[in-house]
């Protein structure tokens, strides 16, 4: 009794469902949705291409320092690095001495051992970037009341990684006239910037790269545009969200070359060994000998009794 209630209290739920799927479904024919700004001008990011891509990337170290260096001259005045340490740059080919002297040029939250009030110090190789704001409300109020977010792993955590970084940092714009014939009520809030590539069209931090030359590169070095130098924040923060990209890619080909070793050897092993062995097939059920010997002994006997 208690499995036909449940069948049809089951039956009863998916026609609900089915019943509210049909009558949606019917409205989004009859009655679309009306178009919103956000779904006509949002912009796909745009292509790019770094030497990292692909299974056999590689890590292109005067990108990553020229990376580093934008990083650390635009970004860094609003945006944390918190899950890098300073000795984690000698991934992008910086020497001991040069990484001592970038963790000296930053001052470390610390504590006064003679006093306890908080203090800071000169940064060593051990420390993580430091934050540029001392906490959330800081920032906040620094930044038209939108926090920023911090950048270590910025590339993982937005859907196009590198190339949503590099689309939007080379993205801002005034907003299209098309725009405000269509939607005049989306006119750009003041204090916020017209760019396709974020999600609601709107966002609150300025331009950071705005001319070219802003950041000067060292001499071999390709000019600095503004193109160019959001190509390489945007490699530098494939390697802080992935340090160990290239490494993977290096475990990732001899693990996939052991497999394919594996699976040929195996084979081989096959063809010698077994595939010229018949197989047994031992009878079983009503096939099995003994099985049909009972089967006709139990016949004989009942045609014996019945006659």
């Amino acid at each position: 009794m208690v499995r036909i209630i449940a069948f049809f209290v089951g039956l009863g739920f998916a026609g609900v469902l089915l019943w509210s799927f049909v009558v949606n479904l019917y409205d989004n024919i009859t009655e679309p949705p009306a178009p919103t700004a956000e779904h006509e001008f949002h912009r796909e990011p745009k292509e790019l291409h770094l030497a990292s891509d692909g299974p056999f990337g590689k890590w292109d170290k005067a990108q990553l320092q020229r990376g580093f260096q934008v990083y650390k001259e635009v970004c860094a005045a609003c945006h944390s690095l918190e899950r890098v340490a300073f000795r984690d740059l000698a991934g992008l080919g910086y020497n001991e001495a040069e990484i001592k002297a970038i963790a000296k040029s930053y001052d470390v939250p610390s504590i006064n051992p003679d006093t306890g009030e908080p203090a800071t110090r000169k940064g060593i190789p051990a420390d993580y970037f430091p934050k540029p704001y001392a906490n959330e409300t800081a920032g906040r109020a620094a930044n038209n009341n939108a926090y920023p977010p911090d950048l270590s792993l910025i590339t993982k955590a937005r859907e196009g990684g590198a190339a949503y970084i590099y689309s939007l940092l080379t993205g801002y714009q005034n907003q299209p006239t098309e725009l405000l014939k269509q939607f005049p009520d989306v006119k750009t809030p003041e204090g916020l910037h017209y760019n396709p590539y974020f999600a609601n069209l709107n966002i609150a931090m300025p331009k950071p790269i705005v001319s070219d030359g802003q950041v000067t590169y060292g001499e071999g070095a390709p000019a600095a545009t503004v193109d160019q130098m959001a190509k390489d924040v945007s490699a530098f923060l494939v390697w802080t969200a992935e340090p160990k990209l290239v490494n993977r890619h290096r475990a990732g080909m001899a693990v996939l070359i052991f497999l394919i070793m594996a699976t040929v050897l195996g084979y081989m092993a096959y063809q010698n060994i077994w595939a010229s062995a018949k197989r047994k097939v031992a009878p079983k059920g009503p096939l099995d000998p003994d099985n049909q010997a009972k089967r006709e002994a139990a016949k004989a006997e009942a045609g014996g009794i019945a006659g």
